[in-house]
């Protein structure tokens, strides 16, 4: 009960501070040359975050997509989940302090400590402070990304500023500017001590788990295999209690790769439509994709700036550390994928897609829920939305050059339909996408039952 009365006091707060904001942006007039004046004095927090647009953070994440998706193929796919929650837990510090009702969740994260503060008195742009911000992480997060893209973020970068420039006193966006990179900073040098240097070391199978009932690692082992992600440090220290998944059912293996042989759908089939929709990788990722879902949220709901700091903070949060119970879970049971196990059955199939890492449990089932979870507390259980990402970003695909977007009537129901997606792609198992589910929505509540933006 306790549970559910955080959860409906963190949505509510969202909700009416989201709303509250667009009214009073839908409101406001021609400044007057004294309000100008008074707007650009040195005194106060003059403006709050709430009074700027999200534009300077869908920008963003259109970049931050466009980066994964043509990034050198040297990050796992679910390690881009990283990108995501640091990224948006940058934002979100870099412009907390112009959000009264709202605080800093440093303190309540997993080793974050000595961010910058504000100058006391003084004014802010806050919009100013989230491009710098942001404008570093990516950089800071795409060391080898071309010489062509990374000149495409210092042209996103010098672009919005001059924009932001134009609007205030240069002292004011000269402070605005420094505080966000320092914010930047300190997050981005805490994201190099979570244990990522070591997400793919070396693996060896235990001892006669191997084969079989067994998944068996492709040698060599590529980057999304990921055997030691779930070794990261989590961003909230208790998001895994009582998470754990019990055994998969072993003895039952045959009649359940029988089922997913049974659901390869015909081609032209919505399912296999659905199947390559969320295949995310080759392509933006899975994390890249829930954050094009986030973009493409904010601009329907023409959201201001801190409402997606809110939403870019908890997704990328959520997503990291459901990504951690997922992978302890692969690699604690080795579960050997439909694919595998159709030889040892005698009834070999070819499937949609493929997959390096064992089974259990479906991680686009795990990683989906939970991210729908994030989306519904910002923005609603009712959120329709259609998602375009790979009608933008995918220019080639077994369905055809161009998918045609895929509509939902909320973020629940485009969460279980990307975990069913994986059934029909010939790469989980049924029980594997039900107990995903479950385990997604675990960590997340667990999350959005703890964490607190809200001040008390």
């Amino acid at each position: 009960m306790k549970k559910k009365i955080l959860y409906a006091s963190l949505f509510t707060s969202l909700t009416f501070f989201h709303y509250s904001c667009q009214k009073e942006i839908s409101v406001s007039g021609k400044e007057t040359s004294s309000a100008i004046a008074v707007r650009n004095s040195d005194q106060g927090h003059l403006q709050q975050t709430k009074t700027f647009s999200s534009d300077v953070a869908i920008k963003w994440m259109n970049m931050q997509v466009w980066q994964m998706y043509k990034y050198p193929g040297i990050i796992g796919n679910v390690a881009y989940s990283r990108h995501y929650a640091y990224c948006g837990i940058a934002l979100y510090e870099a412009v907390v302090p112009g959000m009264p009702a709202y605080q800093s969740i440093a303190p309540q994260l997993n080793g974050l400590t000595d961010l910058p503060k504000t100058k006391p008195g003084a004014g802010y742009h806050w919009a100013a402070s989230a491009n710098a911000a942001l404008a570093y992480m990516n950089k800071k997060l795409f060391p080898a990304a071309t010489a062509e893209n990374k000149a495409a973020m210092d042209e996103l970068e010098a672009t919005i500023q001059a924009q932001y420039s134009s609007e205030t006193d240069a002292a004011i966006i000269e402070r605005s500017v420094a505080f966000g990179k320092a914010v930047a900073e300190a997050v981005f040098n805490w994201s190099q001590t979570d244990g990522h240097q070591n997400i793919n070391n070396p693996y060896t199978a235990p001892a006669g788990k191997s084969g079989g009932i067994y998944w068996t690692a492709p040698n060599p082992m590529p980057v999304h295999s990921l055997p030691y992600i779930g070794n990261l440090r989590r961003m909230v220290s208790n998001s895994g209690e009582g998470a754990e998944l019990p055994p998969p059912p072993y003895d039952e293996l045959e009649a359940m790769t029988v089922e997913v042989i049974n659901a390869k759908p015909a081609p032209g089939t919505n399912e296999f439509k659905m199947a390559f929709w969320w295949r995310d990788f080759p392509g933006t990722s899975t994390p890249g994709h829930y954050i094009s879902i986030l973009r493409q949220a904010l601009q329907k709901k023409q959201a201001s700036l801190d409402v997606a700091a809110l939403a870019y903070a908890l997704g990328g949060i959520i997503d990291v550390d459901i990504t951690i119970s997922t992978w302890q879970d692969k690699y604690k049971y080795l579960l050997a994928r439909p694919f595998n196990y159709d030889d040892v059955i005698g009834q070999p199939f070819t499937a949609l897609l493929g997959a390096p890492h064992p089974e259990y449990p479906a991680g686009h089932a795990t990683l989906s829920a939970a991210n729908a979870e994030a989306m519904t507390a910002i923005f609603g259980d009712s959120f329709a939305f259609t998602d375009s990402t790979f009608y933008i970003y995918e220019t080639t695909n077994p369905v055809g050059s161009k998918q045609p977007p895929r509509s939902f009537g909320s973020f629940r129901e485009a969460g279980e339909e990307a975990g069913w997606s994986r059934l029909y792609g010939g790469i989980h198992y049924r029980i594997s996408i039900e107990r995903g589910f479950w385990q997604g929505r675990k960590v997340a509540n667990n999350i959005i039952s703890s964490l607190k933006f809200l001040k008390e």
